[in-house]
């Protein structure tokens, strides 16, 4: 719990001079999974390398497992029962046409390209893979393998020291994991800004005049552990503290997190992806996180993670696809072109995928079932050529047919476009060896 010193009154009536309601107390900031405090994020900061510049992601996750045959490959040549509903419409590339509920995504797809057999998908219910590039059983016995926004956490540090290198924006449902550090420890773990983190970045009622300078609050701070430490009332107050207090005196942070200092045009945009449907015990399709992860890397997140809908489609997969597809679409569309017109889209690469596709086969409920055997993804930014369609599946949908995408690969090229060479760069496990990033090359058609 980090406590700051507000205006010392003339008379207290406490032996040490300060009032109890002098104090502005800030407690533990939702870091991943557990109550470690911000403080302790700066202190394993510590020991990361030097600033390489500021390139980042942002991974929009489709929890539940987006059909693949209904988005990015239509598949016209195939049964009704197999094909579906869908039609394929235009892009501004030609020769490649993808799903009709992606209208505003067609007319950017000069910037953008769409893997159609992504393979080496698990089979789990959950954001591990998406999030780390492996699978949730390997090196499970020390933590499993770090999330990439822990990663970027570990080797490159902060952009800003007032913002957290990997934020997790968590919403509700069983698939609402923004990652984890994984063997790294817990103090790499992604920044959490809701719930009871929220609450304590606030300073609820008490402005900046009133605390006074900044100067002077660290002063007071310095003041208070010399006067307290020896009687055990206060513990460590030490630099990593005051950079926490940082983030909190800055509001860089806070300010990101506040749409209403947005462009009422650009949310329009963007737009707010309600009303939710089908959303049951997955995350809503809020169009208005994506906006709040593009101002949070402009603010200096390195790495931004979200779950958008619940795409297990075991029933209605027609209405789902229309209800969500629509909604990501111009959402998606939306962040493309503002980080372009920003400048910004050459260093920011955008994913959008799910843990895997769907079954080739529509039920007897309309829905299709799961499908690890191939996937697909959507991706844009990071220095990448756009206008690509990479891969295809069979003519039923039920495997890749040419050039397949593994995962691996997928996670080497964000890495790439991060400025990290996964062919070099380890990372030390608890045992003390050295574990790759990716065993595969980065995506060779995406430059």
């Amino acid at each position: 719990m980090l406590t700051i010193l507000g205006s010392r009154p003339a008379r207290s009536g406490y032996c040490d001079g300060i009032a109890r309601r002098g104090f502005l107390k800030i407690g533990a900031l939702g870091v991943g999974s557990v109550g470690l405090n911000l403080a302790s994020l700066y202190r394993a900061e510590a020991a990361s390398g030097t600033n390489l510049g500021h390139k980042a992601v942002i991974n929009i996750f489709l929890g539940g497992g987006p059909p693949h045959q209904d988005m990015w490959e239509i598949k016209t040549e195939a049964p009704r029962e197999i094909r579906g509903p869908f039609q394929p419409i235009e892009t501004n590339v030609p020769g490649i046409q993808i799903g009709e509920c992606f209208p505003r995504i067609a007319q950017i797809m000069d910037k953008s390209a769409v893997l159609r057999a992504v393979v080496g998908c698990e089979g789990r219910h959950n954001s591990f893979q998406c999030m780390t590039g492996w699978r949730h059983a390997e090196l499970r016995s020390m933590g499993g393998h770090p999330a990439l926004g822990s990663v970027l956490h570990k080797l490159h540090g902060p952009v800003d020291k007032s913002v957290p290198t990997y934020v997790g924006m968590a919403t509700a449902g069983v698939w609402k994991d923004p990652g984890t550090p994984g063997f790294l420890g817990a103090s790499y773990g992604p920044f959490i800004p809701e719930g009871q983190g929220m609450d304590d970045m606030i300073l609820k009622g008490i402005t900046t005049d009133r605390l006074g300078a900044r100067q002077q609050l660290l002063t007071s701070i310095d003041n208070l552990r010399r006067e307290v430490d020896a009687s055990g009332q206060l513990q460590a107050i030490d630099a990593y503290e005051q950079r926490a207090f940082d983030v909190l005196a800055s509001s860089k942070l806070v300010d990101a997190l506040d749409l209403s200092k947005e462009d009422p045009e650009l949310r329009k945009r963007y737009g707010t992806g309600k009303p939710y449907k089908y959303q049951y015990d997955g995350a809503s399709t809020n169009n208005e996180l994506i906006l709040m992860a593009r101002r949070l890397v402009e603010a200096g997140v390195r790495c931004v993670s979200l779950t958008y809908g619940r795409w297990d489609s075991h029933g209605d997969n027609e209405g789902l696809v229309r209800h969500h597809g629509v909604r990501i679409d111009q959402a998606v569309a939306a962040l493309v072109t503002d980080l372009d017109e920003r400048g910004m889209l050459d260093d920011v690469t955008v994913i959008v995928w799910g843990e895997f596709g769907r079954t080739p086969r529509i039920n007897k409920g309309g829905g299709r079932d799961h499908w690890p055997q191939v996937s697909c993804a959507y991706m844009a930014g990071g220095g990448m050529r756009g206008g690509q369609a990479i891969g295809s599946t069979n003519r039923l949908g039920e495997s890749a047919n040419t050039r397949p995408v593994h995962v691996q690969e997928i996670f080497a090229t964000l890495y790439k476009n991060l400025g990290v060479d996964t062919q070099f760069t380890t990372l030390k496990d608890p045992s003390g060896r050295p574990q790759y990033l990716s065993t595969m090359d980065p995506i060779a058609e995406l430059g």
